[in-house]
C-alpha cells in the first residue's frame, strides 16, 4: 500500500521547485532558457503522474474499506457518516480522508446522503404533495418493482360436499413493472451558509429539495408519460382509466352534477377512502354554481377533510386540466377514485449528490446536484373514474 501523504509531500516539493525556476526568470526579467523549460516540463509531467498515483491509491483504499469495514460488529456509524457527508458539503472530496469517503461514497464515485438526512427529505415532501398523502407509497432498493393485476375471481355460497360449485373462470394475470426513474435537482448554497452548524445546514438542504421535488413529481404522477420517457406513469394518461371515463354533461362546462355522475360510476368496493381531484380553478367554478345540488358542499363537518363534496374529500392539483374550449377529446378534467388502492409511488432509497465547486464560484455559491429515484404507476385502474371534456 502506497503512503498517500508521502506522495502528496513529493508533489508539493516538485511544485515548489518548478515555481522557483519560473520566479528566478521573472526576477531577472527574462524568458525561461531551453534547459529551464525542459526542467519545468519534466517537473509538471512528474506532478501529473503523482496526481494520478494519489487518485488511484485513494480509490483503491476506499474500495478496500468499503469491502472490509473497520467498524466493530454491531457498532452504528451513523454519526460518522453524517460527519463525513457534511465535510463533503463544506470542503468537497479534497476535504475528506479515504475512510470518510468509504463511509459515504457509492460504487459510481457519488456521495450518498446519510439515511437520516435522506429520510428527512422524504418525510418533508408529503406536506407539499397531496398525491403522496393519499396514494400508496412504498420503498425499495431495486430499480423496479413488480406491478401485478388479475381479472375478477368468481365465488359462491355453499358447502362443497353438498355439491355447490363455483363457476369456473380463467383468471388472466398480467405482470408489469413500476420503474424508479431518475429525478435530478440543483440547489445553490452560499459559502457562508455552508459554515453553519450541521443541523442548520441539514434543514437548508431538506427544505430546498423537498418542496421542488414534490412539485415536479406530483406533475409526473398526474401526467407522466411513462418509463419510455424516463417519467412515472401518469394517472390521467392510463389507457384503462381513459376507456372508463364519464363525459361532461355539457362540453367545456362543468357543473356539480358532473361530480355526482362520476361518483356513482366508481365501483362500490373503492368508495371507502375515495376522493375527488380537480384543478383549483375548476373547484372554484363549481363552488360558485347556484343550484339545488350546491348543498352537497360541506366544508365544515367536524372530523372530515377540509373540503368535502357529497361526503368525499375534495383535493386539488394544478396539473389537472381546466374545462375549456381549447381542450381536445379525452382531456381528463377531473378524477374520482381511491388513490390508496389504485396508485403506487415507489421511492428507491439512497440519495446521491455531487458538489459543483467552480460553476457558480463567481457568485459566491456552491452548487449541489442531487439524484433522486422515484417511480409511480396505476395498479388498479378500476379504482378510478375520470371526467372527460367531451369536445
Amino acid at each position: 500500500m502506497k503512503n498517500i501523504e508521502l506522495l502528496k509531500q513529493r508533489k508539493g516539493a516538485m511544485v515548489l521547485e518548478a515555481r522557483g525556476v519560473t520566479e528566478l526568470a521573472e526576477t531577472e526579467n527574462r524568458n525561461l532558457t531551453s534547459d529551464e523549460k525542459v526542467a519545468v516540463d519534466k517537473l509538471l509531467t512528474d506532478i501529473r503522474e503523482l496526481d494520478e498515483d494519489v487518485t488511484r491509491e485513494e480509490h483503491i483504499q476506499t474500495l478496500e474499506m468499503a469491502k472490509n469495514p473497520v467498524t466493530p460488529h454491531g457498532e452504528d456509524r451513523t454519526s460518522e457518516k453524517r460527519a463525513a457527508f457534511f465535510s463533503y458539503l463544506r470542503h468537497g472530496v479534497a476535504g475528506m480522508n479515504p475512510e470518510q469517503r468509504a463511509l459515504v461514497e457509492d460504487t459510481n464515485g457519488l456521495q450518498m446522503m446519510p439515511e437520516d438526512l435522506d429520510s428527512e427529505i422524504y418525510k418533508a415532501t408529503p406536506q407539499y404533495s397531496v398525491i403522496r398523502q393519499i396514494a400508496n407509497v412504498r420503498q425499495t432498493t431495486r430499480d423496479k418493482v413488480a406491478r401485478r393485476s388479475i381479472t375478477d375471481v368468481n365465488m359462491a355460497w355453499g358447502k362443497l360436499e353438498t355439491g355447490a360449485l363455483v363457476t369456473e373462470t380463467t383468471p388472466v394475470i398480467s405482470k408489469d413493472y413500476i420503474y424508479t426513474e431518475d429525478l435530478s435537482g440543483l440547489v445553490k448554497i452560499g459559502r457562508d451558509e455552508l459554515m453553519d452548524s450541521d443541523d442548520i445546514l441539514a434543514q437548508v438542504i431538506t427544505d430546498a429539495f423537498a418542496q421542488k421535488k414534490a412539485e415536479v413529481e406530483a406533475a409526473a404522477f398526474m401526467n407522466g408519460r411513462g418509463h419510455a420517457y424516463g417519467e412515472p406513469d401518469g394517472v390521467t394518461l392510463d389507457a384503462d382509466i381513459i376507456t372508463s371515463q364519464t363525459d361532461l354533461i355539457t362540453a367545456d362546462t362543468i357543473v356539480p352534477d358532473d361530480l355526482i355522475n362520476v361518483e356513482y360510476a366508481l365501483p362500490a368496493a373503492y368508495k371507502a377512502g375515495a376522493s375527488f381531484m380537480l384543478h383549483p380553478t375548476t373547484e372554484g367554478v363549481l363552488r360558485k354554481v347556484k343550484a339545488t345540488s350546491n348543498y352537497l358542499w360541506n366544508p365544515n363537518v367536524i372530523g372530515s377533510p377540509a373540503k368535502v363534496f357529497d361526503g368525499y374529500a375534495m383535493n386539488n392539483s394544478s396539473d389537472m386540466i381546466v374545462p375549456a374550449s381549447t381542450n381536445t377529446d379525452l382531456s381528463i378534467v377531473g378524477l374520482f377514485g381511491n388513490w390508496k388502492a389504485g396508485y403506487t409511488i415507489v421511492d428507491r432509497m439512497g440519495l446521491s449528490i455531487i458538489r459543483l465547486d467552480e460553476l457558480y464560484a463567481e457568485s459566491g455559491l456552491i452548487g449541489f446536484l442531487a439524484y433522486f429515484r422515484v417511480g409511480g404507476g396505476v395498479v388498479r385502474p378500476d379504482a378510478f373514474r375520470a371526467i372527460d371534456n367531451n369536445t
